[in-house]
C-alpha cells in the first residue's frame, strides 16, 4: 500500500499500548476501517486485522485470518510481514490447544534470512517446544538467544544452548 496508509497503520499500533482493555472492540473496527481502504485481495488486510484480534486476546479468530493473509501471497508482498505471521500464528496456535502444529510451523523460520525477529522465533518456539513436552530443547533456543546478549558469558552460555542437544535444537 502506500507511505500514507502504512504510517496511519503504524501510527494506530504506536498508541495501541496505552488504550485500556475496554476499547479493543473500537481499535479493531479502526483497523478495520484502515484494511476496507486496500484492494481486494490484499494479503494486508486479514494480516492487520489477525494481528488486532490476536493483540486484543483471540487467537482464535486471528488463525484463519493469519492463513488468509499467507495464503494471499503476503510472503511476496511482504517477507518482513510473513515472518511476523509466523511467530505470531505460531503462538496463537500453542494458545488455542495447537502447538505441535505451531512447533511445524515455526521450525523453518530458524533457517530463514536473519533479522530482528530471530530472536523472537526462538522465544516463540521455546515456548511451544515446552508445551508439547520438548523443554530441554526450548531452553536450548532460549539461552543461544540470549547469549550474544549478555555483556560477559557469551560463550560460555551458547556452548550451553548446544550441550542442552544431541542434535540440532527442534529439527526433529
Amino acid at each position: 500500500m502506500n507511505k500514507d496508509w502504512e504510517e496511519r497503520v503504524d501510527t494506530l499500533w504506536a498508541g495501541f499500548a496505552d488504550r485500556p482493555e475496554e476499547e479493543a472492540p473500537a481499535f479493531r473496527a479502526e483497523i478495520a476501517a484502515l484494511t476496507a481502504e486496500l484492494p481486494d485481495g490484499s494479503p494486508l488486510a486479514p494480516f492487520e486485522e489477525a494481528c488486532a484480534w490476536d493483540s486484543t486476546g483471540h487467537s482464535d479468530k486471528a488463525v484463519p485470518l493469519y492463513r488468509e493473509a499467507l495464503e494471499r501471497g503476503l510472503r511476496e508482498v511482504s517477507p518482513y510481514r510473513a515472518r511476523r505471521t509466523a511467530i505470531q500464528l505460531a503462538s496463537s496456535l500453542r494458545n488455542t490447544g495447537q502447538a505441535e502444529e505451531a512447533v511445524r510451523l515455526l521450525t523453518p523460520e530458524l533457517d530463514s534470512q536473519s533479522d530482528e525477529l530471530d530472536d523472537a522465533v526462538r522465544a516463540c518456539l521455546a515456548l511451544c517446544l515446552s508445551s508439547v513436552g520438548r523443554d530441554r530443547e526450548g531452553l536450548s533456543l532460549v539461552l543461544g538467544a540470549l547469549a550474544p546478549h549478555l555483556p560477559r558469558y557469551q560463550r560460555s552460555m551458547g556452548n550451553y544452548a548446544r550441550a542442552l542437544m544431541p542434535e540440532s535444537p527442534a529439527r526433529r
